[in-house]
């Protein structure tokens, strides 16, 4: 085995100490027989790889095994052989298993010299300690190692490691979203299919609606299978982050630990996820982001409605269709089964059987009730109807005698007017929430003809009625008829209770367990039976009428929440489709994202009694911290990102037992729709059985995702003096409120002792105190409200993520910026070693390396120009950076 040892030389050295490092991995075990070959170089310019040969030595792992103090003093040879070019101490180390003496010994003459601060680095394979269990095996890979020594202030000394992964839920959840995604729009196609035969002007909005979802479907196809080939690194570099096929995996994402090992303390660490900023790059950003897009597309949408005749939905009366869309196709399977093991029960004559799944049947009843107790499916119904066709509303238009014929653009979709330069009928917009049929729906609905404004001549050869007395070709529609169907449901279950009752009653056994009889509704049903013949002949009829009442509702619900959508959808024909696409994408990276995040918290506090008591009573909050600027396309970036870690309140988190410890049986998996997401997140039997009783029991963990954002580059500068920051003041300001409001929910439910504890005293209520005086104060690039929200995440037991538009700079200066201040506030790092130890991790730690992961080269991505705008913690050391690719 050759391990090369490249040495930078510091400059003002002479005669400098390097101190590093090498483990054996797994797949390279190491034997007494092993041979060990170090080869050393002198490395000028490590950006360019430019270096020259010193010298080599070799050795057994069983010399080094029986030397004296495990360590070994090696002579440097020139590549003949002959001359002696220097020395090599080689020493065994144990790390996770530190002990004051051990460090002491090690760190001898670097304590003496003080100098180079690292101590050794292992940039491949897998680091052995606990860090590296089976369970994070299956989700982070490829992990990249270094090791450092800093001084205290009390003279002692601290071994860090930094530990940087890859996580194979980059890809693993955007292919599963696309799946889901592609699912849900394909249900939806059928759902309009479904709607049955309506006027030509409803019919080619319906066509023209599902064309446009046939479009989408296919390029998720077509996306989806280009992911499937893919094979090799975890991560998406940041040099491809414009790629159309990649559009949907993050930027860049990775975990990032840092270790501390102190004398007499127990080691502590300190998670950071970092990924870039969730964005449509593929689709730019030449109209803006999302926040502004969906704004200006939402103010459009009422005149479109107007204009092709389609009632003006809010988002909210979207969100609420498809809300009753799920509960109806989620409850009825639920009420049929139940209702068969009402009639198992029955069979077998089991009062208590009988007794638990009427109740459980009887909850889900009532749930199936009140999800369709809403005027918008009321209003809906109404519409639905007069889309039917030769139906004529109450307020068609009187025409002349003669003008009855239709034009040929009556029966074109609105793409297609457009297309030929016309104007679609003008009648008024309309915005449900009105049960009556003189202010509801219907007012805008013409549909003799597909649009026309022609009023029909009457049979008898008479002149037109007048608006206020025109008769529908059909039937009215009976307003009350939805009523009824509704109530049914829940007579039919009063029923079914009180026939339950009556068997109680005839059975002598259980009268001591009889219960207060409910309201004898239809009474008249109940005595009809025969009150000695079998329960299961007796609950029959009952039971399938209440099946019948919900496959009836059921049929109606949906039909009329479809045709709130085929509207909603016909609006935005085709911004809103577009603007849908764009939300999924950049969902889909914030969710990979957030489920990273989730994984590796939850890892990390399988055994803390506090923390899953705080996880399944309150959640936990996921705090992002960005860098972008809010100037040129960053402030689309920004938009974006806002809108996609906003829609993370629509996600869950389930913990469930794997089928088996196979790393494929750890992934996670994700389930639901597009309202709402569950992340299923298995755990090994041994490890899931730890867990509280309400985790096992499958509760919906809930997960409350904030944003902070200060941008600190040059472009931030300009923003500052002569742009507009109102979008970044704006998302400071709201997701403050929604961190002061977990933290008040968080202090009635969970105990203070449920909380990490830190060094620093500072309440976290004064923390928040000052956050807010921080977020409302007018002062260009105010760090300190990063500073800030991130000290207040980890107080919380929270999910911290660190974002710039790649992930790889000024994230890299804020990941190690804030491991620094951690070493120096909870660990009492010698002041007189801050910046060199910063320096110290920006030029050799892990987000170097992260940095020659994406771009193949050690610089950071920054000029001299642009590092005058930066606050000068946030710079590098000098020659880490320079002009590149990025």
């Amino acid at each position: 085995m050759d391990c090369c040892f490249r040495l930078l030389k510091r400059r003002g050295s002479r005669d400098p100490l390097f101190l590093t490092g090498v483990t054996f991995p797994p797949e390279y075990p190491a034997s007494p027989e092993t041979l060990v070959k170090l080869t050393v170089y002198d490395v000028r310019d490590k950006a360019r790889d430019n270096s020259s040969f010193l010298g080599s030595a070799t050795f057994s792992v069983s010399d080094l095994l029986r030397s004296k103090d495990d360590q070994l003093t090696l002579n440097l040879r020139s590549s003949d052989g002959v001359l002696a070019v220097g020395t090599v101490l080689v020493s065994r180390v144990n790390m996770g298993e530190m002990e004051e003496g051990d460090m002491d010994h090690i760190t001898a003459d670097v304590q003496q010299a003080q100098k180079c601060t690292l101590v050794c680095e292992s940039s491949q394979g897998t680091p052995i300690d606990k860090d590296n269990s089976p369970l994070t095996g299956a989700v982070f890979k490829n992990p990249v190692c270094k090791v450092y020594k800093f001084q205290t202030v009390d003279s002692k000394w601290m071994l860090v490691r930094e530990q940087m992964e890859e996580c194979t839920l980059s890809f693993s959840i955007p292919r599963q979203l696309l799946h889901l995604y592609i699912q849900e729009d394909m249900r939806r196609i059928q759902e309009l299919r479904d709607l049955g035969e309506l006027s030509p002007h409803w019919d080619n909005l319906r066509k023209e609606v599902i064309g446009r979802y046939g479009q989408v479907i296919a390029a998720y196809q077509e996306t989806l299978a280009e992911l499937n080939k893919i094979t090799g690194p975890s991560f998406k570099p940041s040099c491809s982050k414009a790629q159309r096929y990649l559009e949907f995996i993050p930027i860049n994402l990775h975990t990032q630990r840092m270790r501390v090992t102190c004398p007499r303390q127990t080691d502590a660490f300190y998670d950071v996820i970092t990924v870039g900023a969730p964005a449509a790059h593929f689709q730019g950003f030449k109209g803006g982001g999302l926040q502004r897009l969906l704004s200006r597309h939402e103010a459009e949408k009422k005149s479109f409605s107007t204009a092709y005749q389609c009632i003006y939905y809010s988002p909210e009366h979207t969100a609420k269709a498809q809300e009753v869309l799920h509960s109806v196709g989620h409850l009825q399977p639920l009420i049929s089964g139940l209702a068969d093991q009402l009639l198992q029960a029955a069979q077998q004559h089991s009062m208590a059987g009988l007794r638990e799944a009427l109740k459980t049947l009887a909850g889900k009843t009532e749930q199936f009730v009140h999800a369709l107790k809403d005027e918008l499916v009321k209003s809906a119904l109404l519409a639905l109807h007069t889309a039917q066709p030769g139906y004529v509303t109450k307020n068609q238009n009187q025409t002349l005698p003669g003008h009855q014929g239709h034009s040929h653009q009556d029966h074109l979709s609105p793409s297609q007017r457009g297309q030929q330069g016309q104007s679609p009928p003008q009648n008024p917009g309309h915005s449900p929430g009105q049960p009556s049929a003189t202010d509801s729906p219907v007012v805008v609905c013409n549909n003799v003809d597909g649009g026309s404004q022609t009023a029909p001549i009457r049979e008898d050869g008479q002149a037109p009625l007048k608006r206020q007395d025109s008769i529908p070709c059909h039937k009215e529609y009976d307003e009350e008829e939805w009523d009824r169907v509704w109530a049914d449901v829940a007579k039919s279950l009063n029923c079914v209770i009180a026939m339950v009752d009556k068997l109680q009653e005839q059975e002598p056994i259980n009268n001591n367990q009889e219960q207060p009889i409910p309201k004898q509704v239809l009474a008249d049903v109940i005595t009809s039976h025969n009150p000695e013949g079998d329960w299961r002949e007796q609950l029959c009829p009952l039971v399938v009428r209440l099946k019948e009442c919900v496959a009836e509702v059921v049929v109606r619900a949906r039909r009329a929440m479809t045709f709130v959508l085929l509207q909603e959808a016909a609006c935005s024909i085709p911004q809103g489709l577009f603007l849908k696409q764009r939300r999924d994408v950049v969902f889909s990276q914030a969710l990979a994202a957030l489920a990273c995040g989730f994984v590796m918290r939850l890892y990390a506090g399988m055994e803390d009694k506090g923390f899953l008591r705080q996880l399944h009573l309150v959640g936990l909050v996921a705090q992002f911290e960005s860098l972008l600027s809010t100037y040129s396309e960053e402030i689309g970036m920004l938009e974006d990102m806002e809108v996609g870690i906003s829609d993370l309140h629509r996600v869950a988190f389930k913990i469930t037992q794997a089928k088996t410890d196979d790393p494929c049986d750890l992934q996670p998996v994700v389930i639901g729709r597009r309202d709402h997401y569950t992340v299923e997140v298995p755990l090994p039997r041994l490890a899931f059985q730890t867990l509280p009783h309400e985790i096992k029991e499958g509760k919906a963990l809930q997960v409350y995702p904030v944003l902070f954002n200060v941008g600190i580059n040059e472009q931030q500068t300009i923003a500052d003096r002569f742009g507009d920051i109102s979008l970044q003041e704006r998302i400071n300001q709201r997701n403050f409120e929604i961190l002061d409001s977990y933290y008040k929910s968080l202090s009635d439910k969970v105990p203070s002792e449920c909380l990490p504890c830190f060094q620093t005293q500072m309440d976290l209520k004064d923390l928040l105190g000052t956050l807010g005086q921080n977020v409302v104060t007018k002062k260009r690039k105010n760090v300190e409200i990063l500073w800030l929200a991130g000290t207040i995440c980890r107080r919380l037991n929270g999910i911290r993520f660190t974002s710039c538009k790649s992930a790889k700079d000024r994230t890299s200066m804020s990941v190690t910026l804030e491991q620094c201040a951690l070493l120096r506030d909870e660990h009492q790092l010698n002041k007189d070693y801050f910046i060199r130890a910063l320096d110290c991790m920006r030029r050799e730690g892990c987000r170097i390396e992260n940095v020659q992961k994406n771009i193949k080269c050690r610089k950071y991505a920054f000029n001299m120009l642009q590092l005058m705008a930066f606050p000068k913690i946030y710079r590098p050391p000098e020659g880490t950076y320079g002009k590149v690719d990025s």
